[in-house]
């Protein structure tokens, strides 16, 4: 009897998926952004697995062949990256809504839109929260970016301009200043002609 080939996996099969505290698009309700101080977890991970290679080599270092000096060098490198983890392991007491009140007061202008992003700062990988915000116009004249500190709420860092994008294309019928470009304004006012051409011509078939 021959034997049947496994059948191989298709593409479909292999769907990377985010875990459901960072998955934002089936989620209903109001989103809360995971806390940094997950981060400890590994680190305590790693500091258990490094005592237990470190008593098992004190316990039969000499006596098996398999516990020598390399998993002591190991288990201290464990050791020094579960320190590492522990300290970046910042809570996250600043959300993105308390990051954006304090970033509208930095800019000084009326907020319309903003966008919050989450990024980590320093060699302590320190979180902190960037946020990008446009004037409340339309379009907008002015725009900001703003760095706020993740844990104290501290604003690190404020730049404002001028906004220079270009959004005309976004609003076809309107020009900056909020009127109607020429091609409306030339259809609106062949609008009231055609309408008179035909009241006109009306008025001609009557007398005839």
């Amino acid at each position: 009897m021959a034997e049947t080939e496994p059948e191989l996996a298709t593409e479909e099969e292999y769907v990377d998926e985010l875990p459901e505290d960072l998955n934002a698009a089936d989620f209903v309700g109001p989103y809360l952004f995971p806390n940094n101080s997950k981060r400890r977890i590994p680190g305590l991970l790693y500091f258990v697995i490094a005592a237990a290679v470190l008593i098992l080599w004190f316990l039969r270092g000499d006596e098996s062949p398999l516990l020598n000096g390399g998993l002591v060098l190991a288990a201290v490198g464990l050791i020094v990256v579960g320190i590492y983890h522990l300290q970046g392991g910042w809570d996250l007491a600043v959300d993105e809504q308390d990051a954006l009140v304090e970033a509208t007061k930095a800019v000084g202008f009326p907020v319309g839109h903003a966008s919050a992003q989450m990024a980590w700062r320093g060699l302590r990988s320190r979180p902190t929260w960037r946020i990008l915000l446009y004037s409340n116009e339309s379009p907008p004249s002015s725009r900001g970016f703003v760095m706020v500190d993740g844990v104290d709420g501290e604003v690190i860092t404020t730049l404002v301009e001028d906004n220079p994008e270009d959004w005309s294309a976004l609003e076809p019928q309107f020009d900056f200043e909020g009127k109607l470009d020429k091609t409306e304004q030339a259809d609106q006012a062949e609008e009231p002609d055609q309408t008179e051409q035909a009241d006109q011509t009306e008025s001609a078939d009557r007398t005839a």
